[in-house]
């Protein structure tokens, strides 16, 4: 099955359905031996295959897995795959949420939108055309056994850059490229951008629940002065019901709204995946800078000892102050020495020089790519959301029409 659903050119949802069908809480004991709660989520596959008229489909093929597994699958594929702008994946534990809104990554309503990150995850990196063809996403997706092992057994961990390497390169690059100085002063400025827009939406929601909320003392009044009237009383009776209706609606309201700042929180953790392409570059970048100039002063040493050119301050000239000038045999020793490492300089220079600009070129194919994604995902977000808040603000004032046709048969 692998090597018929694994083709080279070909995504992975063209033939194959991937669901993350449910969430189910576990208690069990962690790697220190101490009891824990976590979630576990349900993977379902099954081939993409048209069902005959009145036919059933195949069953699907599940596994569980953890919140750790999508993590490691994640940085697996952030390390194989540097110059892939990778989906990120749903948050671990609520941001920008407003005050009634629960923050326990325990919630059902938070496990909910994680479960429907998780898929998103799983379809983003399935209709990539080079990470869908990756064979170990492959076997996250079809072996709950061994899945873990076979990624440790890739090496990857090997290659993984440190913090302090990365900060390295991204001050010292004298010659930094200008097309990803600009990408990561974009994904900064969206960065800021996205976070504005969802501390603005929580304030927003947190004052609009309100407002929602204190209609249901409408309901109260009117309920209570129906009571006390005989003409007027049924009229205030319905009002009161119109107003509790309009009151309780908020919640599946701001419910739906989470929905759409799911979507503009993924675009959010999406700009540290723009950077983490940006930092890959600076710092191959670097590493091109360090072997050239490594490269110009071994040329310099050459030309110096071939020249019999002693520089005063230099190491050479001091040892020759102490110990002597070195003899004929010892200059051409170590001469060819130099012309052995200079050539061997130059050819690892010219492969990390092809390898630079394979990664450009595989990077600005796929950073054209996130583009043309992102400009349709949030045009699309942005304008249901203002279809919802339309909707919201129609469904308001058909509640107050309906209490004015209360009021009038007073």
């Amino acid at each position: 099955m692998a090597d018929s659903m694994v083709e080279s050119g070909a995504t992975l949802l063209r033939k194959m359905e991937i669901n993350v069908a449910e969430a189910e809480k576990r208690t069990g004991k962690n790697s220190v031996n101490m009891q824990e709660t976590y979630t576990v989520y349900l993977v379902e596959i099954r081939p993409a295959e048209a069902v005959p008229e009145g036919g059933t489909p195949a069953a699907p093929d599940t596994l569980w897995r953890r919140y750790s597994d999508f993590e490691l699958l994640r940085t697996y594929l952030l390390v194989t795959h540097p110059y892939i702008i990778i989906p990120p994946l749903p948050e671990k534990r609520a941001e920008f949420v407003w005050h009634k809104l629960a923050a326990d990554n325990l919630d059902p309503d938070f496990v909910e939108r994680r479960r429907v990150g998780l898929e998103n995850f799983l379809l983003r990196v399935a209709s990539h055309p080079v990470l869908s063809n990756d064979k170990i996403f492959f076997l996250f997706l079809t072996e709950e056994k061994g899945w873990r092992e076979a990624v440790l057994e890739t090496g990857f961990q090997d290659k993984v850059d440190s913090r302090i390497k990365s900060l390295s390169a991204m001050y010292r690059v004298k010659n930094p490229d200008k097309r990803f100085t600009e990408l990561k002063l974009y994904s900064d400025e969206l960065n800021s951008v996205i976070s504005q827009l969802l501390r603005v939406r929580a304030k927003v929601a947190d004052r609009l629940y309100g407002v929602y909320k204190v209609h249901g003392n409408y309901g109260r009044v009117f309920s209570e002065w129906s009571a006390i009237e005989k003409e007027m009383g049924d009229g205030l009776q319905s009002a009161g019901h119109h107003m509790d209706t309009y009151a309780a609606s908020i919640d599946d309201i701001l419910e739906e709204e989470e929905h759409y700042a799911d979507q503009l929180k993924e675009y959010l953790f999406y700009t540290d995946a723009v950077r983490s392409v940006c930092r890959k570059h600076e710092l191959i970048q670097y590493e091109l800078e360090m072997m050239a100039q490594d490269l110009v002063h071994k040329k310099q040493q050459k030309e110096d000892l071939a020249t019999g050119t002693v520089r005063v301050f230099s190491l050479k000239g001091m040892t020759s102050k102490l110990f002597g000038q070195e003899s004929q045999e010892q200059r051409e020793s170590r001469l060819a020495s130099l012309e052995q490492s200079i050539r061997e300089g130059e050819e690892t220079l010219k492969e990390k020089n092809t390898e630079c600009q394979e990664f450009v070129r595989t990077a600005c194919e796929d950073i054209e790519r996130f583009k043309e994604q992102k400009d349709r995902d949030l045009r699309e977000a942005l304008i249901s959301y203002a279809i919802m808040q339309i909707s919201m603000c129609k469904k308001g004032i058909q509640v107050w029409s309906n209490a004015k046709e209360c009021f009038n048969k007073m």
